[in-house]
């Protein structure tokens, strides 16, 4: 798939508490097809300890307006600069990257934590395009650290679960009830002793299960080796032959 860098401006923005904001790009041309799972490099201006451009997970897209969104996490030096962006701003990137997930089965569960849940609204907008509502289920600690709600519920069957009990079940979202239901694939993203649970839950039960993993990624095109994962296949660069990767190609994740 063809790559891309170029300015956008931003045309909305939102937070989040004081955790995560949402920008919304738009492009003065027709955006390229953006596969669910891809991501973005940002360059981070005004910041001279942040050499790096920051992978970030595309969050959605609206080829309408020729817009992308980015769900993003306050977590360093990077992302802190960033969420002083304001509406009108320029943000370069590089894009489309990464391989996407596969859009596979009619009975789908989509599981996010933390920022994890940033590529799954995308996705779900992608099966609900296809004719399939996906079942869409968030986690994290409280409800305060689980931002952008409502923006599934046009696409989506959405069920939380939070460790404190503020939102939906309480507890772990690797033990809601949700996994009792029959499915015949699993997407997730977040931590990765939540996406290594689900793993073995969906080998075990013989459901296809796909990971999007956040290694570090400096370049996004595979060139510096710095976000390699060990798979059933050998050492494969996450920025190019992920972040998305089927769970059984990882080696011990659902076995272990």
């Amino acid at each position: 798939m063809k790559k891309y860098i170029s300015d956008f401006t931003i045309v909305g923005k939102e937070t989040y508490g004081t955790q995560y904001f949402k920008l919304v790009l738009q492009h003065p041309e027709v955006l390229p097809e953006i596969l669910p799972g891809q991501f973005v490099e940002v360059e981070v201006e005004g910041q001279k300890n942040v050499y790096l451009r920051r992978p970030i997970s595309i969050h959605d897209v609206d080829t309408a307006n020729n817009t992308l969104s980015l769900l993003i996490q306050v977590v360093g030096k990077g992302t802190t600069q960033l969420s002083h962006l304001q509406v009108g701003d320029k943000l370069n990137m590089v894009y489309p990257l990464g391989k996407g997930f596969t859009l596979k089965g009619n009975n789908v569960l989509l599981v996010g934590g933390g920022c994890g849940l940033a590529p799954l609204l995308h996705t779900a907008r992608c099966y609900a395009e296809k004719g399939i509502r996906p079942t869409v289920l968030l986690g994290g600690r409280t409800a305060d650290l689980i931002p952008i709600k409502d923006d599934f519920k046009a696409f989506a069957n959405l069920h939380f679960a939070t460790e404190d009990g503020s939102l939906g079940e309480k507890g772990l979202v690797t033990n809601h009830s949700m996994f009792s239901q029959n499915y015949d694939h699993i997407i997730t993203c977040g931590p990765n002793p939540m996406m290594k649970a689900i793993a073995r839950y969906a080998n075990s039960n013989n459901i296809s299960c796909e990971v999007s993993l956040e290694n570090s990624m400096a370049c996004g095109i595979g060139a510096c080796l710095c976000c390699v994962a060990d798979t059933d296949n050998g050492h494969k660069c996450v920025c190019k032959e992920g972040p998305v990767f089927d769970a059984s190609d990882l080696k011990k994740w659902s076995e272990s």
